[in-house]
């Protein structure tokens, strides 16, 4: 085919982020598959969830204790009675019944007041930052492509659900893994015999239209793969309208995040070589009416992850859970919240140890409204990367040296 039809037809269908980012480092899930049986038994395995929008901190795990909180969200608040109690006037937020389950069985670490010096309440920015680990300059390379440059650049190793490869695992001289996922969606007119035609490379086109066009031949080829992954699953666990959002710098367009943990577990069953894999779920920049829109997200996230853990028990699987910022803590005009700073952390799986960690930050001594971090992300990342991947973080970190004391067991 024409390679202008072609970058025509990307244009014209609304997807051109997702296939021609995907299409450097695109590969199908039985590519991944195909590695079964490499990954060394006792090697563990990193999770990574991002919640794209800047998730509520101070509404998720809950200070109801602290007067503070209250005056400053008066409609915005949840009452004691309403939380899911945790320890010392801390409460999780009502939609979190399942990891409520896992940190009461010490399963759940919950880092409080995690951020990073100046910080910056762009979306974009914040979340370069958080996948580049360099608060200072944010770089080209993420901090998990930089670990994947030092132990050999096989995109297999580190893999993404996610529509568009994420910058956290692009690095210097190697890139992870892209497997699309979800329902494709075409534009109306355009048949699945059209979308493999332009799968079929055409003579003289440039390298980067060529991975393109091997890109929608895996898009196609992965919808089977897909169907397998979700045969059975509940009606219930769609999208209210069926349809999926578009891409934003706040997420979206990603496959629901159950459908991506279930492609997460089937490669870890089947002893995948993949070490790192990375997931999301966007939606969290609410600045109006935000309590319930929060908790039904909350809800969203809590019932697969909490199923993933189960699942994952024993399998030498650590989760983390973050997103780019967290948010001011006073409320505004329209019982939402706008960008802000220090937020929380999530881990779980196996050797991480639950309960809480981090010292959480002052509701009244505050940065310009904002709360002021009390742990430097960069410490969690090193944790990570010391006590999961077994990497030396000095090398992938700038020569960072901070820990999280006591957060996993040696």
């Amino acid at each position: 085919m024409d390679t202008l039809t072609r970058r025509r037809f990307l244009v014209a269908s609304g997807v051109t982020g997702g296939v021609l980012a995907a299409g450097a480092t695109a590969y199908g899930l039985r590519d991944i598959l195909d590695t079964a049986g490499d990954r060394d038994p006792a090697a563990k395995v990193l999770v990574l969830v991002t919640l794209y929008g800047g998730n509520d901190g101070l509404n998720t795990v809950i200070p109801y204790a602290d007067p503070a909180y209250r005056s400053a969200r008066p409609d915005l608040a949840y009452l004691p009675g309403e939380v899911l109690d945790l320890d010392g006037g801390v409460g999780l937020n009502p939609g979190l019944a399942g990891l409520h389950r896992l940190f009461q069985n010490r399963r759940l670490a919950v880092v409080r007041g995690v951020g990073y010096p100046k910080p910056n309440r762009s979306h974009f920015q914040s979340m370069d930052i958080w996948q580049t680990a360099q608060p200072d300059r944010p770089g080209v390379t993420g901090w998990l492509g930089r670990w994947l440059d030092t132990v050999g650049g096989d995109p297999r190793l580190a893999v993404s659900f996610e529509p568009v490869l994420p910058p956290l695992l692009a690095g210097a001289t190697s890139a992870g893994a892209t497997v699309p996922g979800g329902v494709l969606s075409l534009p109306g007119g355009v048949s699945g015999d059209l979308v493999s035609g332009l799968g079929r490379p055409s003579p003289g086109e440039s390298p980067a239209l060529a991975r393109a066009a091997a890109c929608f031949a895996d898009l196609m080829r992965v919808q089977d793969l897909m169907r397998q992954v979700t045969e059975g699953a509940s009606e219930g666990d769609e999208t209210d309208d069926g349809e999926e959002p578009a891409a934003t710098a706040t997420g979206g367009a990603a496959p629901p995040l159950d459908q991506q943990l279930a492609l997460v577990a089937r490669c870890i069953e089947a002893g995948a070589a993949t070490r790192v894999y990375s997931v999301s779920l966007g939606g969290f920049d609410l600045h109006a009416d935000g309590k319930a829109q929060q908790r039904s997200l909350l809800a969203r996230l809590d019932e697969p992850l909490t199923a993933f853990a189960d699942r994952m028990a024993g399998k030498g699987v650590v989760v983390a859970v973050y997103s780019e910022f967290g948010r001011r803590v006073r409320a505004n005009a329209s019982d939402g919240t706008d960008h802000g700073t220090a937020s929380d952390m999530f881990l779980l799986g196996d050797g991480v140890r639950g309960g809480l960690h981090g010292e959480p930050p002052s509701l009244t001594d505050l940065d310009d409204g904002d709360l002021k971090f009390t742990v430097d992300f960069r410490d969690v990342y090193a944790t990570l990367l010391d006590g999961v991947l077994a990497a030396d973080p000095q090398r992938i970190l700038d020569g960072r040296r901070g820990r999280v004391k006591d957060l996993l067991s040696t």
